[in-house]
């Protein structure tokens, strides 16, 4: 028998119920933190951190996001936010997750317990409750799991705009662009899906981008384009040499349309679910600009010379990772808009295996929730099997040791052979295959000996 450990739990997004039903799972105690009312994350559009707007659907299909023991109760290749939620709270009710958690208390502080700064003694969780009431509870290891996308990346820009700026995370409904002159900056999948939105309300709809990007069309031959080729993967420089082929042969050059050349091979930067926005820039409805170089009350100048006149300024620029409850030195990390991200062993655990852990902090083209809930399935095992070695299995305790060990050698190579952009944004990508296979072999050498395989 597991003996017992308490495990805090920041989050009731996808990437925080997959981690309470792991820990629960493996006999673990969980406690779980929510600010919002429920479960679902920024899936719930009611959410007050939730970033998602009225026609959010998934980018990649059903089938390959969807976690494996609960496919997901739906025909739709691109379920939207709605669906999305439903199923978020029928894996919630299917696993009875909600009695873990703590609803409507927002995390303040997470301190480590008493003199030692590395966390040995157990940790501190302090909260606000839905009353105001503050709280204080010990753990001995806490889960972050609070998702990537809640805090807004807003750029600088010289001069100043005096009409409406708006953070695509305060987006929701394309009403707001009725009647407007609109300009649309970031050409990545949230700013291409606005644009898209844009055109059908707006006067005018630009889209300001920095680089070329490579469209993805939804479906290819009738399938969900992420479904074909899910065998065995091929070499990185063989997909990119014939995807980036198929893709011109579908899409043609897409600088005919205005966009510049990508300055990436494809893969090495997310791409473009989105082929609308082509075909809408093909029509007219939406034209493209470049960078922007400064603001002047309603007019803005692009880097190109160029110049135009506009009643609102969507910026769909990112996010920031945003842990701002916990000093980012326990993270490995110089904190936020220092340009990268927490230096974390697999993406979720510092080196120093202070007792904190991330499990979310991952963005790769066809991941899905099952990514997510492998990391919190490694998360698990690895507490499991360090609980029993403390008390006396020492085959778990070597097992326990030996992950540890493997986090003071040269790490492994995640990337799958892609070259991804130094950008801030790539700073935690991974190549899927490369990534899933690595987490579930060290899930597989950390279960005792009769569930092993069980993350396949």
């Amino acid at each position: 028998m597991t003996p017992q450990r308490r495990v805090a739990v920041i989050g009731a997004g996808p990437s925080g119920l997959a981690t309470a039903r792991a820990l629960d799972r493996v006999g673990l105690e969980v406690v779980g933190y929510e600010a919002h009312d429920d479960v679902g994350g920024l899936w719930d559009i009611d959410n007050p951190r939730s970033t998602v707007y009225e026609s959010a659907h998934l980018i990649s299909s059903r089938t390959t996001t969807e976690f494996t023991e609960l496919p997901m109760d739906s025909r739709v290749d691109y379920p939207n936010h709605r669906e999305l939620l439903r199923y978020f709270r029928t894996y919630a009710d299917t696993f009875d997750l909600r009695r873990h958690y703590r609803f409507g208390t927002r995390v303040t502080a997470v301190e480590p317990v008493g003199a030692d700064p590395g966390g040995r003694d157990g940790w501190e969780v302090r909260s606000t409750g839905p009353d105001g009431a503050t709280g204080t509870e010990r753990v001995d290891h806490v889960v972050i799991a609070n998702g990537t996308l809640a805090e807004p990346n807003v750029p600088t820009f010289d001069g100043e705009f005096t009409g409406e700026l708006l953070h695509s995370s305060e987006y929701r409904s394309a009403d707001v662009f009725a009647g407007m002159r609109v300009l649309v900056v970031g050409g990545g999948n949230s700013g291409c899906d606005i644009a898209v939105d844009a055109v059908h309300r707006a006067a005018s709809v630009d889209l300001s981008v920095r680089r070329g990007y490579w469209f993805v069309p939804r479906y290819l031959l009738g399938r969900p384009t992420d479904t074909l080729n899910q065998g065995r993967p091929l070499p990185a420089r063989i997909k990119q040499a014939v995807d980036s082929r198929v893709l011109t042969l579908l899409n043609g050059d897409p600088q005919r349309f205005g966009f510049p050349a990508p300055d990436h091979k494809i893969y090495e930067s997310h791409p473009v679910v989105n082929s609308l926005v082509l075909q809408h820039a093909g029509q007219g409805d939406l034209r493209v600009r470049r960078d922007i170089r400064s603001f002047d009350g309603d007019t803005v100048h692009f880097v190109d010379g160029t110049a135009g006149r506009y009643d609102l300024v969507l910026l769909a620029t990112g996010y920031r990772l945003d842990y701002p409850f916990v000093d980012p030195k326990h993270l490995a990390w110089d904190g936020p808009g220092s340009g990268g991200a927490p230096e974390l062993f697999c993406n979720i655990v510092p080196a120093s295996f202070n007792g904190l852990f991330v499990v979310g902090m991952l963005e790769a083209s066809g991941i899905g929730w099952q990514g997510r809930a492998e990391q919190a399935e490694l998360v698990a095992r690895y507490l499991a099997a360090d609980a029993a070695g403390s008390d006396g299995d020492t085959a778990a305790a070597e097992r326990a040791l030996r992950f540890r060990r493997r986090a003071a050698q040269p790490w492994p190579d995640l990337t799958g052979g892609y070259r991804y952009l130094g950008l801030e944004r790539m700073s935690y990508y991974v190549n899927k295959d490369a990534y899933r296979r690595t987490v579930r072999r060290y899930a597989d050498e950390l279960a005792a000996p009769a569930a092993t395989g069980g993350t396949r």
